[in-house]
């Protein structure tokens, strides 16, 4: 495969890390986004080596860094894809938080999971349409599909990133653009394990290949959406979840 450059946002660790990875090791030129975790990004740009393209940090509770980010990057190289992983996941009890936790924890999280990705779909279209082409890959979540009390919020971010996969996959397919995206369920991750300490047991017990998934898992369902393979896949959003529940 001729070289590719890939930018991943929400790369020092969890999915983003192990989809980092996994491209490297399949011949992506791999650019690595941060939020807070720089020190864990530049360690991981050490392993991936020449297939490190550079490590950029960015905070997207401030969804205009989102499309500063992918300006920088290309400053640095043309882009071939993107993955829109970085998240957040903020409990939130619907009727009793104060309001002015609510509206904290609401602007942040459509900032994160829903502006940011979009600014990123956005800036990075504009230069798949001058370039002939790309590709962009969103992680989204069960919950997009799935709704769970205690995540309205996070629920609705991941639904309306959803919703956007399938609405830019068909304006943008005549510029030879695809958008896919990704749904985890359950996944053994630093995030997913802070919400879980007293329900391990029922989550394991709901799942009926009898694991949570791994970063891996993820991984490599990302890895196909961006391979030659799946050039006629746009508007798919696999879910990744164990059998565990169907739309």
């Amino acid at each position: 495969m001729q070289e590719r450059r890939v930018l991943v946002t929400g790369g020092s660790r969890g999915i983003g890390r192990a989809i980092a990875v996994r491209l490297a090791n399949e011949g992506w030129s791999v650019a690595i986004h941060y939020g807070q975790q720089r020190e864990a990004t530049l360690a991981l740009a050490a392993e991936l080596g020449a297939q490190s393209s550079g490590v950029y940090g960015a905070d997207f509770s401030d969804p205009r860094q989102a499309t500063s980010l992918v300006q920088s990057v290309l400053q640095d190289g043309p882009l071939h894809a993107v993955v829109n992983n970085a998240g957040i996941y903020v409990p939130n009890d619907f009727l009793h938080a104060s309001a002015v936790e609510f509206e904290a924890t609401l602007r942040r999280t459509m900032a994160v999971n829903f502006e940011s990705p979009l600014l990123i779909a956005r800036a990075a279209g504009q230069h798949f349409l001058v370039q002939g082409g790309g590709t962009i890959l969103n992680v989204a979540s069960r919950v997009g599909f799935k709704g769970e009390s205690g995540a309205v919020l996070y629920a609705a971010s991941k639904a309306a990133l959803i919703n956007l996969t399938r609405s830019l996959a068909v304006e943008l397919a005549p510029a030879k653009i695809r958008v896919c995206g990704i749904a985890p369920g359950w996944v053994d991750t630093a995030m997913a394990r802070d919400g879980m300490p007293d329900r391990l047991q029922q989550i394991l017990k709901d799942l009926p290949l009898g694991r949570m998934a791994s970063p891996e898992d993820c991984a490599s369902a990302a890895a196909f959406l961006l391979r030659d393979e799946a050039s006629y896949l746009s508007g798919v959003v696999i879910d990744i979840n164990g059998a565990s529940y169907f739309h």
